[in-house]
């Protein structure tokens, strides 16, 4: 009998096209959530699956999932209710995640006939609806969209057996609850449904019961790790002035060892000026926010995926749907709202087993902020250290070269920059709203300020500043005309005196 350290999927009954598609992506041993999670999966049984960020709940639920869809090559497929509808459905909160499960999915599933469509937001309708027409196996989708296409009929529910929810409590800040009882309304009664989160707020857990039969409660947890962050994962927090933060960064940005990073902000201007000024310092960085249309965030993703940046600069918005192994530093830019945002961020290091390093800048003002989640977290250092851009602790900390300044020097920019990716054309509603290569800003300057877009703002305001002077004019000519045109009568020593249009006497 093996044990858990030497198992491999092929130990749990898994189809020989799968293990030998993992296999040769050399993916041949599971982790403990998807250890604990196949089993009971497989069989059939409902599942609320709690584990820290990263560490692999994807393939625990993606498998079973894989395993039990017939693909239109597979016995039986004819035999099906309504051949070619979604007999799986795999709900996430964000679009980004949607993707990384969709790309996941399709990797486990490369020798296997079932087809697997992604239907989220910010992409035009049209190509989603001729995927499904032609049928989609395994719908990997967001709520909103999911919902829309359901209710114009193109998307049909009524043949799906298996229902995942991931991240079920980030679906529950954002609003999504509701959204996803309607898509669970209008599933069969009889189904298997999956729920993972990484958290388990109690309306969750109310959801859970509600919509569930007898739920495997599983929380994969390793014992020598007994903090809620991961153990792989170390965290360093600076108290740092907003004057000095740039400098900071860009310095810290050139620590030895270092690999893809994600720097992490609260607004969407704060995420663009960042990924600018670092560009402007010589790094090889992308913004990642929800101003950006489908397109331009699929290309900085892309980019970063591939190794064309190095540096993301992303709201949280990115925070669920960003899976690279490779990613070994994450930066807070600004404290983050709460203990859950900081769990997600910092998540996006240390995945798979690997080491990752999480450094929080922390305002004067955020300091208050940032205690209440360090106690929530239980982590260690709960005060700050203050800290510059020239404190020999930074450059200890990190190990960030001696006579290191902000700026990189040309010798070590080796990246190709984010505008080798290609940015496609994924139609819909934001690329009709945000035109540009970056998602509405031009090329031509920083901003907008200096480019054509602002060229074109400067002209249309010059004309019609002219426009409003030349009608001005206009008025002005028009009413000496009509005094001209007007007779005035004088009277001189008590007689009438008559003028012409001249202003000549006529007496």
């Amino acid at each position: 009998m093996t044990t858990p350290a030497e198992e491999t999927f092929a130990d749990f009954g898994l189809s020989s096209n799968i293990v030998e598609a993992l296999a040769d992506q050399g993916i041949h041993e599971p982790f403990p959530i998807q250890s604990m999670t196949l089993p009971i999966a497989l069989d059939g049984h409902d599942i609320i699956g709690q584990a820290k960020t990263g560490t692999g709940k994807t393939l625990g639920f993606g498998l079973p999932v894989l395993q039990h869809v017939i693909g239109p090559d597979d016995k039986g497929y004819d035999e099906l209710t309504q051949p070619g509808a979604p007999q799986a459905l795999i709900v996430a909160p964000t679009r980004e995640l949607a993707v990384q499960v969709s790309k996941d999915l399709e990797v486990a599933a490369g020798k296997l006939s079932l087809r697997i469509g992604s239907i989220y937001g910010g992409r035009a309708y049209e190509p989603q609806i001729d995927d499904l027409k032609r049928g989609v196996d395994v719908v990997v989708g967001t709520p909103g969209r999911l919902i829309d296409l359901m209710k114009q009929r193109h998307l049909s529910l009524k043949q799906v057996e298996t229902v995942v929810l991931d991240e079920a409590d980030e679906m529950l800040d954002l609003g999504f609850l509701p959204d996803v009882e309607t898509l669970l309304q209008a599933l069969p009664e009889k189904r298997q449904t999956m729920l993972f989160s990484a958290t388990m707020p109690g309306a969750v857990i109310t959801m859970a019961r509600r919509y569930m039969v007898q739920p495997t409660h599983i929380s994969a947890a390793d014992p020598a790790d007994e903090s809620l962050v991961k153990g792989d994962i170390r965290q360093l927090v600076y108290r740092a002035h907003h004057m000095d933060k740039d400098e900071l960064l860009a310095r810290a940005l050139q620590a030895r060892d270092r690999g893809l990073t994600i720097i992490f902000t609260r607004t969407k201007r704060t995420a663009a000026r960042v990924a600018e000024e670092l560009e402007r310092r010589g790094f090889a960085a992308g913004a990642l926010h929800g101003d950006l249309g489908q397109g331009a965030r699929e290309q900085a993703l892309r980019a970063f995926r591939n190794g064309k940046i190095d540096v993301l600069v992303a709201t949280d918005v990115a925070a669920r749907g960003i899976d690279v192994e490779a990613v070994t530093h994450v930066f807070n830019f600004q404290a983050p709202e709460d203990e859950k945002t900081y769990l997600h961020r910092v998540g996006r290091t240390g995945r798979a087993g690997l080491k990752g390093i999480a450094v929080t800048l922390v305002d004067w003002e955020d300091v208050a902020r940032w205690k209440l989640i360090a106690q929530a977290l239980e982590i260690e250092q709960v005060v700050p250290v203050e800290t510059y851009s020239a404190s020999p602790h930074l450059y200890e900390d990190l190990d960030i070269p001696e006579g290191t300044k902000g700026r990189l020097p040309k010798t070590n920019r080796t990246r190709e920059g984010l505008d080798a990716e290609k940015q496609e054309e994924l139609g819909g509603p934001d690329s009709q709203r945000r035109g540009g290569p970056r998602g509405g800003r031009s090329r031509g300057g920083r901003g907008g300020r200096g480019g054509r877009g602002g060229q074109n703002r400067q002209c249309q305001r010059t004309r019609s500043k002219n426009s409003d002077k030349s009608t001005s004019d206009d008025k002005q000519s028009s009413g000496h005309s009509q005094r001209r045109q007007r007779s005035r009568t004088r009277r001189r020593n008590g007689q009438v005196v008559q003028r012409d249009n001249q202003g000549e006497s006529k007496n």
